[in-house]
């Protein structure tokens, strides 16, 4: 009867002690390269399961539907990326890491503070923020690499939003603020953690970009409302003497697709060469699903080519179909390899190079290939993000019509 007793209060004193995690905001922060990088996230309470978290980056909000509470830990699955944000809940404060879990050395200190809704800590310099509003031409350099961009920043008083458009991609929806003569900007996506700050002088901007544990570059940005970039149907092209891919690749359940399959005789194909790591592959994955919907008895198939951090097959599979399951993605994939652009490229070698996931391919009728577009342009980066989307029905309206314009 003791031993009962003592099994009951040893119970009670443990769900007793079991830490509240508090619902509302969050204002959490990462420790980069000697730089704290800033987000937010709101706690809301789920009575079927415990709670949901979501990221907060502008106007965007990111679903965390895989949080737990043990002891006096919780651990925040990071949606469709194989990473977690971990840490001890200690009242109104959460001390923990941030890691990804294919790469075994990647660590970051994590820290939150419940109800701290600013982003970036204002300063008494506010009242005198100048105006960073504007598009820039930008050329952000390091060691190793230069890359051109298109930067754009939106403020209002002293919060500003805004995101920078390179030629393989876009850094999504950033978030900040600006302070004197300074203009800060980051965002946390659940797999890249990025950073910005810049002065500025008259029409230039100069400053440092900061990407997780490691990547810095340094930046400058002229005001240009006439910026561009490369043409991004031009980076990636069939080599001299080719006309269509020839491939083999397993689909989720080892069977292997090859485009000439049945299914796609005498449609349009839209290849999307993506991973389940990619924030772009995400935001482009969003769209195609929801247009595949709405599209697919038009003649139109698309056929997902994902490259995984791991050269496993079981794994790459296993990140496919979860992220299939979360965003209810209902065209096909096939595993094709591994994060690698180089290995990419000799997956197919038809192709002269592959610059970035993600890159869409455009496939006649006729298995010809007809268009290759580098890159996406994303939500976060406003009016670039509906021309690609009016490029996108244009491209498929086009090769739906192109067998009747070629019989007339």
């Amino acid at each position: 009867m003791r031993i009962l007793a003592f099994f009951v209060l040893a119970l009670l004193v443990f769900s007793c002690s079991k830490p509240e995690l508090k619902t509302g905001t969050w204002r959490g922060t990462l420790e980069i390269q000697g730089q704290e990088l800033p987000f937010n996230f709101r706690i809301a309470e789920d009575f079927s399961k415990g709670y949901d978290a979501y990221l907060k980056n502008a106007g965007e909000e990111l679903l965390l539907d895989e949080v737990t509470v043990s002891g006096d830990s919780v651990n925040m699955v990071l949606h469709v990326f194989d990473a977690q944000l971990r840490a001890a809940v200690e009242g109104n404060t959460l001390n923990g890491f941030f890691t990804l879990n294919y790469n075994p050395g990647y660590k970051v200190p994590f820290h939150a503070t419940f109800g701290e809704e600013y982003r970036f800590k204002p300063t008494d310099t506010t009242a005198n923020a100048k105006n960073f509003s504007g598009k820039y031409q930008v050329l952000f350099v390091n060691e190793t690499d230069t890359t051109q961009a298109i930067g754009i920043v939106n403020q209002s008083g002293n919060y500003a939003t805004g995101s920078f458009l390179t030629p393989t991609g876009d850094y999504r929806y950033l978030e900040g603020g600006v302070f004197n003569d300074t203009l800060f900007l980051s965002t946390f996506d659940g797999n890249h953690a990025y950073l910005f700050k810049a002065v500025k002088n008259d029409s230039t901007l100069t400053g440092d970009f900061w990407a997780g544990k490691s990547y810095h570059q340094s930046w400058t940005g002229i005001r240009n409302e006439n910026a561009s970039l490369p043409d991004a149907e031009s980076l990636t092209y069939l080599k001299p003497g080719y006309e269509t891919l020839d491939f083999k690749f397993p689909d989720l359940n080892g069977k292997p697709v090859t485009l000439k399959d049945d299914r796609f005789k005498n449609k349009v194909v839209v290849l999307q060469l993506f991973g389940t790591w990619c924030p772009n592959c995400m935001d482009e994955t969003k769209y195609l699903s929801l247009w595949y919907d709405n599209n697919k008895n038009r003649g139109v198939e698309v056929l997902g080519l994902a490259f995984e951090r791991k050269p496993d097959f079981n794994y790459a599979r296993d990140r496919v179909n979860k992220m299939k399951a979360k965003w209810g993605v209902n065209y096909d994939f096939v595993i094709a390899g591994v994060d690698d652009k180089l290995k990419a490229a000799e997956a197919l070698p038809a192709l002269n190079t592959i610059v970035a996931f993600p890159t869409t391919i455009f496939i006649g009728k006729d298995g010809k290939v007809k268009h290759i577009h580098t890159g996406f342009e994303g939500p976060g980066t406003g009016v670039y993000h509906e021309r690609w989307k009016e490029r996108f029905n244009e491209i498929i309206n086009e090769l739906l019509t192109e067998d009747q314009v070629s019989k007339k």
